[in-house]
């Protein structure tokens, strides 16, 4: 009997430790024989979202984009990392409401945390007005009320992070 797929939506602001956590995670996963594919936020405004700008209406196309993949992946058993900053919790919410098997991992670090670890200098050219409609700095981040998993990267390690993870799959029979 095929197991049932999950999407794992992990959603935080630049710079908390999404796309890190969710690269060692489909190494994990890969090494359990599991189906895997990762949906990464930079990969995808490359190609499925190519031409959407930052505006609300933009992202949340974006995030409605991005969800329609990973349930078509999901319903046949794939496990769906989704590394996306995902900023509005409505669409978030609708995609909870309108998905099978969504799991909401919430990757929260403080701001000035991501600043810090922001390798890109993106919350910079932000900050000096370089960059408009950012995260975090003049665009709001409204974090999940109840996600599924918080991994708090400011005070765990990428492993601690993708342990829990990894733990909650195994518990809720992934």
């Amino acid at each position: 009997m095929e197991r049932d797929g999950a999407i794992l939506w992990l959603t935080g602001l630049s710079g908390a430790g999404k796309t890190t956590i969710s690269q060692q995670l489909e190494h994990k996963l890969r090494e359990r024989d599991r189906p895997v594919e990762l949906l990464d936020g930079d990969a995808i405004r490359q190609n499925l979202s190519k031409g959407l700008g930052f505006s609300r209406e933009d992202r949340d196309t974006n995030v409605r984009r991005v969800g329609y993949v990973a349930n078509l992946l999901s319903r046949n058993g794939v496990i769906v990392i989704v590394s996306l900053i995902s900023p509005y919790r409505s669409v978030r919410d609708e995609l909870r409401a309108t998905l099978n098997n969504f799991v909401e991992v919430y990757i929260n670090a403080p701001l000035e945390v991501c600043e810090a670890r922001d390798v890109k200098g993106l919350y910079a050219k932000a900050r000096s007005g370089q960059i408009k409609s950012f995260t975090g700095i003049d665009d709001p981040y409204e974090a999940p009320l109840s996600p599924d998993i918080t991994c708090h990267t400011a005070a765990e390690t990428v492993d601690e992070s993708v342990t829990k993870i990894m733990t909650w799959l195994e518990s809720a029979g992934y």
